[in-house]
């Protein structure tokens, strides 16, 4: 049985490509393990970007047909996305190898480690990203485990998602979505907000409620955000937007353009990015800072150069006067928060979204309708494509149209484009000098190129 990250030493990922997946095993061959794996996008002689970056890194990389598992293995790594029926964990199975999930691994390594856990519904990446920054320029030669890109990584040329430091310190992202929270016992628990998202509510309080009794020390939440709020265990040493009861209130908030500023505690902060969503990130990941010992004024500094991470608000430039920006925003609240940040920017904002996954689109329908209509000023528009789907034995009753038709009967522009390939030449006349375009999606391994693609040929 698994239960030390001394138990193990040669270890596979199924599906290494994943974000989650590869963040793990960057780390784990930064701190001396022998790391390979295989992936479903892995195809003989076609180039995979991941694949070349995993292999700069002295992971090797297999395609998905069990060559890469042999009697020198001692664990198999499997993310949520593998069944039991793949190839490869049936040989795992009958060479009589460990097989855990990504999520148990995590929490193994995180018990070697002085741990943050960055937990919520919105802002897990972005604030793990600024906190990260933070200690770096603190000298506290961090680690991290993140489920995104940051932006100064991976101008290194590497993924971005994952760095191992000399410090004690570890910042991991503790997911709900697949109920994984509850296993981690960190030493400083952050709740950055409790939103619909993946389950009702009362089974994220739940999950949230568990996070909290295995925090080892010190745990901070969002005093602005009504749920996560409600178990908080000290207000002196939580955050808040504008909010008198918090330790760490984000005050006197403004954006110009692409910059936003704002005071805690009397200490001055200015940053590049958009949005208040921001600012309560920035906030989180300075309360947790400043209760480690760095102060406001290295907060600041540090922030002050934070470059933002892979596909959270990423400026792809601007054409004609019109600014393309990509997000990563998958669910309703998300969504509402991505549009809002960059109606500062323009007089009009055209967004698009392309949800994913059937069951989770029918199960947060009504919210998506709502909460994407609110959002939009009288001028603005969204448009969507057909879900993104991802295979397996989904149940296809419902369409990104049906979210398209809700928006419309309140009063809002909203518009269907079935083929995403057919959305430029559809929007090209609405693309007038001082428009945002923010496009929109997650957990299509496509998007990024393209969102790409799209701003190259406007």
């Amino acid at each position: 049985m698994i239960k030390n990250i001394k138990d193990f030493q040669n270890v596979f990922f199924i599906g290494v490509a994943g974000v989650g997946m590869s963040a793990i095993a960057q780390y784990l061959k930064g701190i001396g393990k022998e790391v390979s794996g295989s992936d479903r996008y892995f195809h003989p002689g076609e180039y995979n970007k991941t694949k070349e970056q995993l292999e700069a890194e002295g992971i090797k990389c297999f395609l998905q047909d069990g060559s890469g598992i042999t009697e020198k293995t001692d664990l198999i790594v499997v993310s949520t996305a593998i069944e039991d029926t793949v190839y490869e964990v049936q040989k795992a199975k009958e060479l009589g190898i460990p097989i855990i999930k990504r999520s148990e691994l995590l929490s193994i390594i995180a018990k070697s480690k002085k741990t943050i856990a960055v937990a919520g519904t919105s802002g897990k990446s972005t604030t793990s990203a600024m906190l990260f920054q933070i200690l770096l320029d603190a000298n506290f030669e961090p680690s991290i485990i993140s489920g995104a890109g940051l932006t100064s990584i991976i101008k290194q040329g590497k993924i971005g998602n994952a760095a191992v430091g000399k410090g004690e310190w570890l910042i991991i992202e503790a997911d709900e979505s697949d109920g994984s929270v509850v296993q981690y016992h960190p030493e400083i628990g952050l709740l950055l907000n409790i939103d619909k998202d993946h389950q009702e509510i009362d089974e994220l309080i739940e999950l949230f409620t568990i996070f909290k009794s295995n925090t080892n020390s010190l745990f901070i939440v969002n005093q602005s955000n009504t749920l996560a709020k409600s178990l908080s265990a000290n207000p002196e040493i939580d955050f808040g937007f504008e909010n008198k009861e918090a330790g760490y209130s984000a005050e006197n908030f403004k954006q110009d353009g692409l910059s936003l500023t704002f005071e805690i505690q009397n200490q001055k902060f200015q940053m590049n990015s958009l949005g208040q969503h921001s600012v309560e990130n920035a906030t989180a990941a300075i309360a947790v800072a400043h209760q480690i010992g760095i102060g406001l004024k290295t907060c600041a500094e540090s922030l002050s150069k934070y470059e933002g991470i892979y596909r959270r608000h990423q400026i792809l430039g601007q054409k004609n006067g019109v600014w393309v920006i990509d997000d990563y925003a998958h669910n309703p609240a998300k969504c509402a928060a991505s549009i809002k940040a960059c109606q500062p920017l323009a007089e009009k904002v055209i967004a698009w979204f392309q949800p994913h996954g059937y069951k989770p689109t029918r199960f947060l329908k009504d919210d998506f309708i709502q909460e994407i209509a609110d959002s939009l000023r009288p001028q603005d528009e969204i448009w969507m494509s057909e879900i993104f789907y991802a295979g397996g034995t989904a149940v296809k009753d419902i369409s990104a149209n049906d979210l398209v038709e809700g928006i419309t009967a309140k009063g809002k522009k909203a518009h269907f484009v079935e083929d995403r390939n057919d959305l430029l030449e559809a929007l090209k006349p609405e693309l007038k000098e001082g428009t945002v375009l923010l496009l929109m999606g997650a957990r299509d391994p496509s998007l990024e190129e393209f969102c790409k693609n799209l701003y190259e040929n406007l």
